[in-house]
């Protein structure tokens, strides 16, 4: 008897491959780190272990040029991951936001969606040993009821959770509301990472 598969959840993997880019990204994260007064008390006013440029810089593209450079990578990405989608969308999807992580080694970021955006996603610039991983959630995890879990050997595509093991140059993409975490570490160094959204 035939089963099929119904309401996929697309999660794009791919790399940026650009070692100097990428270098130049890490110095521009940690030099915003040590500079961005305004995010750095946001950071200790909600208990994120690290500095987020979240709520404190709008404008890295039009600030640095290595976002610049981000940028038009991404750009790319996000239309290979909205064709790959079906997404009948009016006109490309554009960048609405982009912001910088510096966690620290023991660092996680709780479960959380994005709002008012179609694509989301983060790109890796350090990942040390130990670093957490991203931690996807089954959409209809709340409707599952009483629903029995899954067998050790159950494919990937019927869990409840995924985890995505990033390295350095890792860009995931994924619809923005999906539910997802950043797993508490056990890293010694910082997990550097950009995330951002196209509206």
């Amino acid at each position: 008897m035939p089963i099929r598969t119904l309401f996929v959840t697309r999660f794009y993997e791919d790399r940026l491959d650009d070692p100097d880019l990428i270098e130049e990204l890490r110095e521009s994260c940690l030099a915003l780190a040590k500079e961005d007064r305004a995010g750095r008390a946001w950071s200790k006013a909600h208990g994120y272990r690290g500095y987020t440029s979240y709520a404190s810089l709008n404008d890295l593209p039009m600030r640095d040029p290595a976002f610049d450079d981000l940028k038009r990578a991404l750009d790319k990405h996000v239309r290979r991951f909205a064709e790959a989608s079906y997404m009948d969308l009016a006109k490309k999807p554009k960048l609405d936001s982009l912001w910088v992580n510096v966690l620290k080694g023991d660092g996680g970021h709780t479960g959380h969606i994005h709002p008012h955006s179609i694509i989301s996603g983060t790109i890796y610039i350090a990942v040390p040993p130990g670093a957490g991983a991203l931690k996807l959630e089954d959409p209809r995890l709340t409707a599952l009821m009483a629903a029995p879990g899954r067998t050790a050997d159950a494919p990937e595509d019927t869990q409840p959770f995924v985890y995505a093991e990033p390295s350095v140059g890792s860009v995931f993409l994924w619809e923005s509301w999906l539910r997802h975490e950043v797993v508490a570490g056990a890293a010694k160094a910082e997990r550097i990472s950009i995330s951002f959204n196209y509206a």
